[in-house]
């Protein structure tokens, strides 16, 4: 992250590049590691979108959330190859730890 931006920033630059990722249809039924990927999708979004909303900030419940999918994310990536659009699920991975490393 470069000194001049902000987390909310880049978060908020990060998020923009995942909305520009394509879905592959295949993952409306995936589950990989035994984690629901629809599930893991929307639930980081809800916490992320949540976070942008606020300021930055993320209450308590929003945040246990985001830390549980963010290492279920990381249970998940492994498995993950480039018809699952490997890519969408780095970028998560990215945004879910900024925003879970910058609460209080």
């Amino acid at each position: 992250m470069p000194a001049s931006e902000t987390p909310e920033a880049v978060v908020d630059r990060l998020f923009r590049q995942i909305r520009n990722e394509t879905w592959p249809a295949h993952l409306n039924t995936a589950e990989r590691a035994g984690i629901d990927l629809v599930m893991l999708d929307a639930d980081i979004a809800g916490c992320v979108t949540t976070w942008l909303s606020n300021n930055g900030c993320l209450d308590a419940w929003r945040l246990t959330i985001l830390r549980r999918k963010l290492s279920d994310l990381e249970q998940v990536l492994p498995e993950l190859d480039e018809a699952d659009n490997l890519r969408l699920w780095q970028l998560w991975q990215q945004v879910a730890q900024l925003v879970s490393e910058t609460a209080p």
